[in-house]
């Protein structure tokens, strides 16, 4: 008898445990039932994928969808339903809203935001500032929390956590990964003289200097190890970072962002002015092809957007007033695959660091991986297409990307996530119908009793 499933993904290239091959992948219930030849079966629905190619569902790893307090910029339900868009099925959130994320009603009031306004799963990080820090065993058990956060410098609040002694506390309570911003905030504060009203953007990483990162990233480290803790070096810039990092990966993950592979400086600031500022700075092409070689020989572990939208008004004020950040969720996908088909990368490599290596960092519980058992999260592509990014495709409340006006050869199709379409040819399918992503560290004690 044939067997029968809910869904059939068939006629494209899949990208199976195993590699690439051809073949399709059945859905029963929100997960993935079987994967290859699916020749006999049948199914509700059968999905012709033919010249296209189905991925592990991509998990974007950092985002700031600025609500509570900044909605202006961006929501859950804008943010999401941009990430949906680009092919993202997942996102972490970060702490540094108004009020910043950092108590257990903090956590609690995210999650509440996000019941039936989110298109994509979702977690949100737990801040960390001197007043929790001996708080955080117990805050980053939270449901709906996919770990804690660090910033080392210039955030906003008391979420900044600028001395050894506040971060050697915070790293000592707990043993989930924490992620890390790494700026060390003596140096921003000693060098901010070079850049007085008037300056121009490009003195953005003059300002936030080489050294300001390497320094920040070797405290962290040394006592990352004091404390005995795994950390996660969010967004390296610098070629100054990357001995470090490869000399402590019993302990270290680190992240890449598709902006810093990317752009480079000075040529961004003279195209896009305040546009192109963030933290860390986009750098010269030194550090860009150093960050390439890196990504190549694995020591990369993650690519996140560092999505931080703020509006046109807001950045073009006079530097270095305007805010730092630029949208990224949507355009991730695409940017990615654009570097796949010039041959920077390989297709293996976009899917450990999108989908594979979300799930090693953080222990994510059944997504990550186009498996049997797993969620039915599939970012599906075209290799060949060659689009533009517009204005009218951007879906964030920001309104403006960097990349407006740039031409790429790969796009994402179709969005799925635990078995629904959520995008299909471009279009949202709703309602929106996000969930909590949830983690192999915090999996709740089942309530069934033994047998016999």
């Amino acid at each position: 008898m044939a067997e029968s499933f809910d869904t059939i993904l068939e006629g494209g290239r899949i990208f199976t445990p195993s590699g690439l091959a051809d073949g399709g992948v059945a859905i029963r219930d929100g997960r993935i039932a079987r994967i290859g030849d699916l020749s006999g079966a049948t199914a509700a629905e059968v999905v012709d994928c033919s010249g296209l190619t189905v991925l592990p569902g991509v998990i974007d790893t950092q985002v700031h969808f600025r609500e509570p307090g900044l909605e202006h910029k961006e929501d859950l339900e804008s943010g999401t339903r941009a990430a949906a868009l680009g092919g993202v099925v997942a996102v972490f959130e970060m702490p540094n809203t108004k009020p910043s994320t950092l108590t257990v009603a903090d956590m609690a009031d995210k999650v509440r935001r996000a019941e039936g306004r989110t298109w994509t799963d979702h977690a949100f990080f737990m801040g960390t500032a001197a007043e929790n820090a001996e708080h955080l065993a117990e805050l980053e058990n939270l449901p709906g929390c996919c770990g804690v956060k660090i910033f080392m410098g210039s955030s906003t609040g008391s979420l900044l956590v600028e001395d050894d002694e506040t971060l050697l506390e915070a790293l000592r309570h707990g043993r989930r990964r924490v992620a890390v911003h790494c700026e060390d905030e003596a140096r921003l504060r000693e060098r901010l003289a070079l850049v007085r009203d008037g300056a121009e953007p490009s003195m953005h990483p003059v300002w936030r200097d080489v050294e300001t990162a390497r320094r920040a990233t070797d405290r962290l480290l040394r006592i990352a190890r004091l404390a005995g803790r795994k950390v996660h070096v969010l967004h390296v810039t610098t070629a100054e970072e990357l001995p470090l990092l490869a000399a402590n990966k019993d302990i270290a993950t680190c992240e890449v962002t598709p902006q810093h592979l990317t752009l480079e400086a000075p040529d961004c600031y003279d195209r896009l002015g305040s546009l192109a500022q963030m933290n860390p700075p986009i750098r010269d092409g030194g550090h860009r092809a150093a960050l390439w070689d890196a990504l190549r020989q694995g020591l990369f572990d993650v690519v996140g957007s560092d999505h931080a939208p703020h509006t046109l008004e807001e950045k073009q004020g006079a530097y270095p007033r305007t805010p730092s950040g630029m949208p990224g969720v949507q355009t991730l996908v695409p940017l990615l695959l654009d570097h796949v088909t010039a041959g920077r990368m390989t297709l293996e490599r976009f899917v450990d660091l999108t989908a594979h290596g979300p799930n090693r960092i953080y222990q994510i519980a059944g997504k990550g991986r186009l498996a049997i058992g797993y969620d039915a999260d599939l970012t599906v592509v075209d290799l060949k297409a060659r689009r533009e990014i517009t204005g009218d495709w951007l879906a964030s409340k920001c309104g403006w990307s960097p990349f407006e006006g740039t031409t790429v050869t790969g796009w994402p199709v179709m969005t799925w996530i635990r078995g629904r379409a959520v995008m299909r040819d471009g279009q949202l399918d709703g309602p929106p119908a996000g969930r909590p992503v949830r983690f192999q560290d915090t999996l709740p004690a089942s309530n069934l009793e033994l047998e016999g």
